[in-house]
C-alpha cells in the first residue's frame, strides 16, 4: 500500500517511540540559563508578604533579598528583575531615582552578597507615583517629554548603584535614546539596555498592579502602551528603540502574542526577551490549584512555547519551579 505522502515509506511515529528518541530529534529546548525571575521589594515590612492573586509570590524584605538570591543562583537561574514598592509616593514618583530608595538598597545588597547574579532594574515611574502613571501628570494627561529626564535619572541611579542591564517599560516615545545618551555620558557605555519594545495595553497585567501597588489612580495607560490588535505598530516601535541604542527587545505580555514575538525574531537580529506576565502565571496556578490542569506539564508547554516562537530569554514568575523541573529531569 502506498500513497501520495510517501506511507508506508515515511512513517513520523519511527522517531517518537520512546524519550531518548525524542529528546534527539527535539527542536526547541528550554534551559534555566534562559530563565530571569521577577522580584517585587517591598519597605518597611520585616518578612515576605504574600500577593493573594499571585499564589506563590510575594513581596520580599530587604533584609532577606540576598538570601533569596542565592538561592535562586544555586538554582541555576542566571539574573533577576527588580520592582520597587516604596512607603512614599508623590507626583514626580522622586523615590524611584532617590540614592536610598529601595531598589537602589536592593541592587546594592545583591551585589555584595551574590555578585554573580545578573540584575535587571525596571525603569518606570509608576509604582512610585501617587497617581500611578508612568509619567508626569499636567491637567490629566501623561506628559511624554516632561518624563524622560525623570526616567533618565531613575536608570542612572541604578546603574550607580550596581544594576548590570536597565530595562525602560514606560512606553513613552524616546525614552531609549535619552537613557543611551545619558549613560553614556556618565561613562556607563557598557551597561545594556533591554528595551520593552511591543509593551501591549493588556488585561493579564492585573496581579502585578496588586503585587507593586501600581494600578493607577484615574483612567488607563491605553495612550501609552501599545494597542493589543496591532501587529505591524510593534516592529515600528521594535525599529525606533533599535535606532535608539536598545541592546535587548521585548515582548510584552507572552502567551496571547505569540504570533508578535515571531515577527520581531524574523525581523530584527538582536536578543528576544519576552515577559510572561503576572496574569498568565495566575491562570495557571489558580488552575492547577483547581486540579483542572497538570501545573508542571502545562508550564513547560508554555515556557517551550514561547522559545519556539522566538524568544531568547524567558521573565517569568515559574523560574524558581522550572529550574528545579529541569534540574529533576
Amino acid at each position: 500500500m502506498t500513497t501520495m505522502t510517501g506511507f508506508p515509506i515515511v512513517r513520523m511515529r519511527r522517531t517518537r517511540q520512546n524519550e531518548v528518541l525524542r529528546s534527539l530529534v527535539r527542536e526547541t529546548h528550554l534551559q534555566a540559563s534562559q530563565l530571569i525571575y521577577p522580584m517585587f521589594i517591598a519597605e518597611d515590612i520585616n518578612e515576605p508578604r504574600a500577593i493573594a492573586s499571585m499564589p506563590g509570590i510575594v513581596q520580599w524584605p530587604l533584609e532577606l533579598v540576598g538570601r533569596e538570591v542565592e538561592r535562586l543562583a544555586k538554582l541555576g537561574i542566571p539574573g533577576v528583575f527588580l520592582f520597587g514598592i516604596p512607603t512614599e509616593k508623590d507626583e514626580v514618583g522622586s523615590q524611584a531615582y532617590a540614592e536610598q530608595g529601595i531598589i537602589q538598597q536592593a541592587i546594592r545588597r545583591i551585589k555584595a552578597e551574590v555578585p554573580e547574579m545578573l540584575v535587571i532594574t525596571d525603569v518606570c515611574l509608576c509604582e512610585y507615583t501617587s497617581h500611578g502613571h508612568c509619567g508626569v501628570i499636567h491637567n490629566g494627561d501623561v506628559l511624554n517629554d516632561e518624563s524622560l529626564d525623570l526616567l533618565a535619572r531613575m536608570a542612572s541611579s541604578h546603574v550607580e548603584a550596581g544594576a548590570d542591564i536597565v530595562a525602560p517599560s514606560d512606553m513613552m516615545d524616546g525614552r531609549v535614546g535619552v537613557l543611551r545618551h545619558t549613560l553614556d555620558e556618565q561613562g556607563h557605555k557598557q551597561i545594556p539596555i533591554m528595551a520593552y519594545s511591543a509593551k501591549f495595553a493588556s488585561g493579564f497585567y492585573g496581579p502585578f498592579r496588586e503585587a507593586a501597588g501600581s494600578a493607577p489612580q484615574f483612567g488607563d495607560r491605553r495612550s501609552y502602551q501599545m494597542d493589543p490588535a496591532n501587529a505591524r505598530e510593534a516592529l515600528r516601535e521594535v525599529d525606533l528603540d533599535i535606532s535608539e541604542g536598545a541592546d535587548i527587545v521585548m515582548v510584552k505580555p507572552a502567551m496571547a502574542y505569540m504570533d508578535i514575538i515571531h515577527r520581531v525574531r524574523e525581523h530584527c537580529d538582536l536578543p528576544l526577551a519576552v515577559y510572561n506576565v503576572s496574569g498568565e502565571y495566575s491562570m495557571i496556578k489558580a488552575a492547577a490549584q483547581n486540579g483542572w490542569i497538570e501545573e508542571r506539564r502545562v508550564v513547560m508547554e508554555v515556557l517551550t512555547g514561547l522559545r519556539r516562537a522566538g524568544a531568547d530569554m524567558l521573565i517569568t514568575y515559574f523560574a524558581p519551579e522550572v529550574s528545579q523541573w529541569l534540574k529533576e529531569g
